[in-house]
């Protein structure tokens, strides 16, 4: 069923004003164009509305009873209206963000900050998983927005780089290398090692880039997630070669993080969302912050 606005709002005023000049001036139309918005409701519904004569407008009896309800549906419409340009304008509502867990460690809170203060109104549901279930997620209307790795290109969706995220080396500070700013990758050698996930995409990664450059690294440990691996470094029970997005110094008593060169590796972290699909306003409004904000400098701590 077709409801005719137009011809509800026409009614509606001409009822509440009490004639069609005064109602044709407030909804900014011509007397004949108020007319006919008017008889065309009537001639849909069958039924008449308003009585008009030269001396006097007056609504019919169904159009009294009528009145209360046409007039609660043209509020309710025009609030309707009014919050949905409000979302426009403004940035309002909510929307899904599917991430890879390592950004939660400190570049993602730190923005959730900042736009939680921008738009105390808004929601963010989260959903975290791996760079595959975060494309995943985006790719199915799960998330409007998705935060991953590079990795292979689909047709249907649009990345965008956010920066580069090197490796570097995690210890405890009485380890013999911590004295040092920079390492080297053969400097890895002959270290307990804690690897993370063999099938993560940033393990991959690393080890695609050392194999260019002739190095080969053998875990003596094997976690699933950066924070296991964070509790064993902290334990004493090993090191650890994990993005610096995801460790500051001072994060833990007692553990240091030390840069990686010869060669430096890094992974590249991107922001996904499909070509097709229009973001919703609360998801433009994250995107605008990503765009306005250096995220090499918030990874950093600085």
């Amino acid at each position: 069923m077709k409801i005719d606005i137009d011809g509800l709002q026409a009614f509606v005023a001409i009822a509440d004003l009490g004639g069609f000049g005064k109602a044709a001036g407030h909804l900014h139309l011509t007397q004949t164009a108020l007319t006919r918005r008017l008889q065309k409701l009537e001639a849909w519904l069958g039924l008449q509305l308003i009585e008009r004569s030269t001396r006097r407008v007056a609504l019919t009896g169904v159009g009294r009873d009528f009145l209360p309800q046409a007039r609660a549906l043209v509020q309710d419409i025009g609030g309707a209206m009014q919050r949905l340009r409000e979302m426009g304008q403004h940035g309002h509502g909510q929307f899904t963000l599917a991430c890879i867990p390592s950004m939660t460690s400190h570049v993602l809170p730190g923005l959730i900050v900042h736009y939680a203060r921008r738009h105390p109104a808004n929601h963010i549901r989260l959903l975290d998983g791996a760079s595959t279930e975060v494309r995943q997620a985006v790719l199915g209307g799960q998330a409007e927005l998705g935060i991953a790795l590079a990795g292979e290109r689909h047709a249907e969706l649009a990345e965008t780089a956010l920066f580069d995220d090197p490796l570097v080396f995690i210890c405890r500070d009485d380890h013999p290398l911590a004295g040092r700013t920079r390492l080297r990758w053969q400097d890895m050698r002959g270290q307990d090692l804690v690897g993370v996930g063999s099938l993560m995409a940033t393990r991959i990664e690393m080890e695609a880039q050392l194999a260019r450059k002739g190095i080969t690294l053998t875990p003596r440990y094997e976690v699933q997630h950066h924070a296991t691996a964070l509790n064993l470094v902290a334990a004493g029970v090993g090191c650890a070669i994990l993005p610096a997005s995801t460790f500051r110094d001072g994060d833990r008593p007692g553990v240091c993080r030390r840069a990686l060169t010869q060669p430096v590796v890094q992974r590249q972290v991107r922001l996904l969302q499909r070509r097709a699909a229009a973001l919703s306003p609360a998801a433009r409004a994250f995107v605008a912050l990503l765009r306005e904000t250096d995220l090499r400098t918030a990874e950093a701590g600085h």
